[in-house]
């Protein structure tokens, strides 16, 4: 038995280490470390309760329409506000445009250049690899940058700016739009919708989204000449045996996405298991946080977020992270695009999970599906919009008084935990997604949900970065700096 310290990871974002026990060649056990500490939650308090609409985009540059979504809602559940209809179709687009343009940057740029490494020098399709994903020079990373930089500038549209938007209020949105500016957001779907459907997919993404089987998928796209970059993917996924990889705990948690203006969601809310294959509703007082390996106050025990506590404690014995443990029930879930996919019911991601569970294949192939679902809502939201109807409804805070604002970032569950008192914050605990699948143990010895993902991760001879651990890794494209808030 030996021990191997990986990190700080390359294309992540944040800072990450993980210690791995090997044994005969295979990962036995691993520790998940997010060695920086930010203090988001402790800026917060003391402050103006609207101030959190100021502070919170800025935990992260590349995830804050998340971050602001989340705050917004917690606000409006206080102050008992619903948003302008208007509002609500805004804010579902300045969100979609972030977490789609996430899914694209991790594809491109933090997965898929793992595959050009020499390690698979011999394989039929490393060249092709090569010609496509090097970060430097590939031919599609270079158009996909071209589609990312056009399709985020709908945000300017939108938004006003990003990052760090200031147009997401618990009322709505503060910037409406006129009809000439409706056929600029118009325009950018058609021509982001073209390059997923040329480049990425070579399919029309209807097609993509109703497919219902395995078998259907790999009917369609079963070369890589021909079958975009989705196509080579497959071909690469089949061939390394991705759909074996790096399976998580088999809970999958979704707060639901994107509300619609009839009360519904898009992506529903829910848990879902492959024990006994159902979708739990999702009880949020269920949710508390272990600091027990963090290096952080324990306070007794595992706390609801509204009485959780952040206090650093950096000498504290047996912790190895600044990352606390979140927990359903007690339970060890997993968030992201795979489960919102899976609680949506989506027939393609069920039967993958039926058939390998959650891996690094099906955690990537749910992202591509959230791009041929999410671009033509868009397109049937911007249509729904009234131009002469308001953005922003008049809203007023009270003194007192807790709320929760529930959001799906690209990563996952993002959940904001409010309480106010004599009109200003005395407590703001924020569960990233990252938190929930980068956790460290918890009191009862349960491993994280990455953690148990690495476990039976193979060792190639004298990798001291094994691959495979990337692979896993990067599978859940973590965002250290939003899980130590």
């Amino acid at each position: 038995m030996s021990r191997l310290i990986v990190g700080p990871f390359n294309r992540v974002e944040g800072d990450l280490e993980v210690e791995l026990t090997l044994r005969d060649g295979f990962v036995s056990s691993a520790r998940v470390t997010a060695p920086m500490y930010r203090g988001f939650e402790q800026i917060l308090q003391g402050k103006l309760p609207g101030d959190a609409l100021v502070y919170v985009p800025r935990i992260c540059g590349i995830c804050s329409v998340s971050q602001s979504v989340a705050a917004s809602r917690a606000l409006a559940q206080l102050a008992g506000v619903e948003p302008a209809v208007n509002g609500l179709i805004a804010t579902n687009l300045i969100l979609a445009v972030e977490n789609l343009a996430d899914h694209l940057s991790h594809f491109y740029l933090f997965f898929m250049p793992d595959f050009c490494r020499e390690i698979y020098s011999d394989r039929d399709w490393h060249a092709q690899a090569r010609e496509r994903f090097l970060p430097d020079s590939g031919e599609s990373v270079r158009l996909a940058l071209q589609a990312r930089q056009r399709w985020m500038t709908m945000l300017g549209i939108l938004a006003g700016k990003w990052p760090h938007t200031q147009t997401v209020d618990p009322g709505g949105s503060t910037r409406a739009l006129d009809a000439s500016e409706r056929m600029k957001l118009q325009t950018r779907l058609r021509e982001f919708r073209m390059f997923l459907e040329t480049r990425f997919f070579a399919a029309p993404l209807e097609e993509v989204s109703a497919l219902s089987t395995q078998k259907a998928l790999l009917a369609r796209w079963s070369e890589p000449e021909g079958t975009g970059d989705f196509g080579l993917f497959l071909h690469i996924a089949r061939d390394l045996d991705l759909q074996q990889l790096g399976r998580g705990p088999g809970r999958y948690l979704s707060y639901g996405a994107y509300p619609l203006a009839d009360g519904g969601l898009l992506m529903p809310s829910g848990v879902w298991r492959e024990d006994g294959w159902r979708l739990d509703p999702l009880d949020c007082q269920s949710i508390t946080e272990d600091a027990t390996h963090a290096w952080l106050h324990q306070n007794g025990g595992a706390l609801h977020p509204f009485t959780g506590l952040t206090l650093p404690d950096a000498e504290k014995a047996d912790a190895y992270t600044w990352n606390k443990a979140p927990r359903l029930a007690g339970e060890v879930v997993e968030t992201g695009a795979l489960a919102r996919q899976l609680a949506a019911g989506q027939p393609l991601l069920r039967a993958a999970v039926a058939s390998g569970g959650g891996t690094v294949y099906t955690r990537v192939l749910a992202r591509m599906m959230e791009l041929a679902t999410v671009v033509p809502a868009m397109e049937t939201w911007l249509e729904q919009l009234e131009p002469e109807a308001p953005y922003c409804r008049p809203f007023s805070l009270p003194h007192s008084g807790q709320a929760v604002g529930l959001n799906e970032a690209a990563r996952g569950s993002l959940g904001h935990w409010l309480r106010v008192e004599g009109g200003r914050i005395v407590n703001y605990q924020i569960i990233a997604p990252t938190s929930w699948n980068f956790s460290p143990r918890d009191a009862a010895g349960q491993p994280g949900a990455l953690e148990q993902a690495l476990a039976g991760a193979p060792m190639r001879q004298g990798e001291t970065t094994p691959v495979a651990v990337q692979h896993i890794v990067r599978s859940f494209d973590p965002c250290m700096v939003c899980t130590v808030h």
